[in-house]
């Protein structure tokens, strides 16, 4: 039993009551862990590994990466496909100019090219917000867009911008079957992860937090606006862009720039919204989400009997992705963070919540 002091009075409290959740939650995240690098490469299917699980890994890492820079940081960004585009062209040219370079470094090393160019495009953030800045970042998207369209050298002079990579390897393993590539994107997604929630509990994520809140307020407080919004962009487009590299280089094997347009850029903007701003089990939640829907509006009329044309999915998906921002935005500005949060607080009061 231990004492806190109240004014003139000593309440007493159980330490256990704060230790017990946390050992909870961290019990939880390691079993969670142990079923998704045990269970399911030996449960999962080879549709569900390559349709589902693979490509969640991934865009869970790029929201994750665009919600440090959103929720946390609270700067809009709607260049997020171009830093990803950025990540895999720079570790395309990598791994194809320099021989022998390991896969793992040509990955990080197109993340750090993807962090000159966000910190870059993310400099105007010092004096514009809100609308502007995203308008500002938009231009990313175009700009490289245009560049890896028009200039052959980032293509290694193909004319059509398509690009291609083969026997990928890892300390001489080869990352060919799906139970390869999707170990191989949830080891990235859990450091990535662990890396991510050590910093936003730390004092770089408070300062995130109070620029987000109110900068003005931030800087009287002795918080430096220009390092903590650059870090931000810096840290959102590291993970973005090697969360580009992992989509071209594992997930799509060829791409060209059209894989990173402007809709992956709202595709990710949507899964942070939706998941929960300012929440790394946000991210998660988000891109399982937009991954899911389609699937599930492409198979489940048609289990019932209610076959559903192609178009008629793709314009159904839109509306729902639509319909629920609005939604989130109204009633739950957290997402689906929040909602897991509340019921997580009212299972553990359950079946006596006094």
């Amino acid at each position: 039993m231990l004492y806190r002091e109240n004014g003139q009075f000593k309440t007493s409290y159980r330490a256990d009551s704060q230790v017990f959740p946390i050992l909870q939650d961290r019990l939880a995240i390691g079993l969670l862990l142990a079923v998704a690098f045990v269970a399911v490469p030996l449960l999962a299917s080879e549709y569900l590994l390559r349709a589902v699980l693979i490509p969640f890994a991934i865009l869970s890492l790029a929201a994750l990466g665009l919600n440090i820079l959103v929720g946390y940081c609270g700067q809009i960004s709607l260049g997020t496909g171009a830093f990803m585009a950025v990540g895999a062209y720079a570790a395309y040219n990598f791994h194809i100019r320099i021989d022998g370079m390991p896969l793992i470094v040509s990955l990080l090393l197109g993340g750090l090219f993807a962090t000159g160019v966000g910190v870059l495009f993310g400099i105007p953030s010092l004096r514009i917000k809100g609308l502007y800045l995203a308008v500002a970042t938009l231009a990313a998207q175009f700009f490289v867009d245009w560049a890896f369209l028009r200039i052959r050298w980032f293509t290694n002079d193909s004319s059509s911008g398509s690009v291609s990579v083969s026997n990928l390897q890892v300390f001489g393993l080869p990352i060919e079957s799906p139970i390869q590539k999707y170990l191989f994107c949830l080891a990235f997604l859990a450091v990535f992860g662990v890396m991510a929630k050590n910093l936003v509990r730390g004092h770089i994520g408070r300062e995130w937090m109070a620029i987000r809140d109110t900068d003005v307020a931030a800087a009287v407080i002795g918080i430096r606006p220009v390092y903590a919004k650059l870090t931000a962009f810096a840290v959102s487009s590291f993970i973005v862009g090697v969360a580009g590299g992992l989509w071209g280089f594992v997930y799509l094997s060829s791409w060209e720039p059209a894989a990173f347009s402007i809709d992956r850029s709202f595709q990710l903007l949507f899964m942070v919204i939706i998941g929960g701003l300012g929440s790394i089990m946000g991210s998660f939640f988000g891109a399982a989400f937009i991954v899911m829907i389609p699937i599930i509006l492409d198979n489940v009329p048609a289990a019932l009997g209610v076959p559903i044309d192609t178009a008629l999915a793709s314009h159904l998906t839109s509306m729902i992705f639509g319909a629920l921002i609005v939604f989130f935005l109204i009633v739950e500005p957290h997402g689906l963070a929040r909602l897991w949060s509340i019921g997580k607080e009212k299972l553990r009061l359950w079946p006596f919540p006094h």
